[in-house]
């Protein structure tokens, strides 16, 4: 009965949230973070933390209310898109850097694009899908199954080709390698590992481990990675295109380790840069 009341609740906010004013949904998501940082918590503290160990001094609650109303713009904006007219979607999102990886999409070649979990990430996917690229995400198989598969919904819905962290008959790095083979873009949210077969790297001077994939894939297919950095600048995110990241010489496990921190050490830049956009709220470092 709980899996399944979690799962109306997402279903009516993806419903209901659409139909509300832009400004009345503003408030109503600020309200939202508002009250989840007078309220504190476990994934509140965490926030505080790794703000904490991103900019090397205490985080005062200015700081960490400007992180969770990020964090809740995200969710406002994920629940309104697949909605939104295409000049609110002009409006909304900037995209730079984006050529080489359209250059290649045009000639039928695919592309490694690795972010962390910076602004937002569903926007980015949306514009390439816009574009007429061929793009695919993995998303992770989240419980009850009812709300994994709104999200499969949703990122279906804007454009995005999907690939479940488990449950196939087929191992996602080898349906991530067709689809570059087929020409998509490969879109992955990188700067957490979820497996117990990640890459320990050094992110702002302790160590963290990040997945392999986006590292063997290039390697293996012999394909560009590039990363993506997003932001909120005032009523939009912007997103910047950088690499492609060296993937280094010599053995496969010697380029994946050398790729991965080169990607770490763009995603650190990045959110070194925008601190309060980026949203962890789990332990991320293995010293935590």
């Amino acid at each position: 009965m709980h899996d399944k009341l979690h799962e109306w609740a997402y279903l009516t906010a993806w419903r209901g949230i659409r139909l509300l004013p832009d400004n009345v949904a503003d408030r109503l998501f600020r309200y939202g973070a508002d009250r989840s940082f007078r309220r504190g918590g476990p994934r509140v503290d965490q926030l505080r933390r790794n703000l904490e160990r991103v900019t090397g001094t205490d985080v005062d609650d200015a700081m960490l209310r400007t992180a969770l109303r990020s964090y809740a713009r995200y969710w406002k904006e994920a629940f309104r898109l697949p909605s939104m007219s295409d000049r609110a979607f002009a409006a909304a999102f900037e995209m730079n850097g984006f050529e080489p990886v359209a250059e290649r999409a045009r000639q039928g070649m695919g592309s490694i694009v690795a972010l962390p979990h910076t602004g937002n990430w569903d926007l980015a996917g949306a514009w390439v899908a816009k574009q007429g690229h061929g793009i695919t995400a993995v998303v992770e198989r989240l419980k009850p199954e009812g709300v994994y598969r709104r999200f499969v919904e949703f990122r279906e819905s804007l454009g995005m080709h999907v690939i479940p962290t488990d449950g196939s008959d087929t191992a996602p790095l080898a349906l991530l390698g067709n689809r570059l083979q087929a020409g998509d873009v490969v879109a992955l949210v990188a700067d957490r590992d979820l497996s117990d077969s990640g890459i320990d790297v050094d992110f702002f001077n302790a160590t963290a481990s990040f997945p392999a994939g986006p590292a063997y894939l290039a390697v293996r297919h012999q394909v560009p990675l590039y990363t993506a950095s997003i932001h909120y600048e005032d009523d939009r995110a912007v997103c910047h295109i950088s690499g492609p990241v060296d993937t280094g010489q010599g053995r496969l496990r010697e380029r994946m380790n050398h790729t991965t921190q080169q990607m770490a050490d763009m995603f650190q830049k990045s959110i070194a840069d925008h601190p309060t956009d980026w949203h962890m709220m789990q332990r991320f470092w293995t010293d935590q």
